[in-house]
C-alpha cells in the first residue's frame, strides 16, 4: 500500500534550534524556509517549524504500559532495523530520551519498539516499531 506524505505544522521557540535538531540529530532534509517557518523532510513526510516566542503548552501525559507518554508528540514507525539504528545514532549524539528505547506490549497484540525523544521547545517525538507491521492497528 502506498501511502500519501502528511504535513505537520508545530510551533518552536527557535528556527536554529530546529535546524540542528530535525537536520543535525535526526538527518532530515531542509526544505524551503522564511523568517518563522522552516519545512523538513521527515522520512517523505513535511514537517514544518513555526516560531513562537510563548507556546505556554506543558507536557501533559498519560500512562501506557507503566510510562507517562507525552499527549503532545508525533514520529514515524519504521522496520526494526531501523528503528534499532536509529536508537543508537541519537544514543550516540545525545539526544535527551523522554521515554528510553523499549519493547512496549511484550506477548501481545500491537507488541512495540517504542522510543521518544525531545525536540526543541515541548515538541516531542516517537519513533516506534512493529515485529508485525500487521499489527499497527491492532486492538
Amino acid at each position: 500500500m502506498k501511502l500519501d506524505p502528511f504535513h505537520l505544522a508545530f510551533p518552536v521557540p527557535s528556527l536554529e534550534a530546529a535546524r540542528e535538531f530535525f537536520s543535525g540529530v535526526l538527518g532530515c532534509e531542509e526544505g524551503r524556509s522564511a523568517t518563522r517557518w522552516v519545512d523538513f523532510d521527515f522520512y517523505g513526510h513535511q514537517i514544518s517549524a513555526h516560531l513562537v516566542e510563548d507556546d505556554a503548552e506543558g507536557l501533559a501525559g498519560n500512562s501506557v504500559d507503566g510510562d507517562k507518554v507525552p499527549c503532545r508528540h508525533f514520529g514515524m514507525i519504521l522496520p526494526w532495523p531501523k528503528w534499532e539504528a536509529l536508537a543508537e545514532g541519537l544514543r550516540k549524539k545525545g539526544a535527551r530520551f523522554v521515554i528510553e528505547p523499549k519493547v512496549r506490549f511484550k506477548g501481545r497484540a500491537g507488541e512495540q519498539g517504542t522510543m521518544f525523544v525531545q525536540g526543541p521547545g515541548n515538541n516531542v517525538l516517537e519513533f516506534k516499531t512493529f515485529r508485525d507491521p500487521s499489527m499497527v492497528f491492532e486492538r
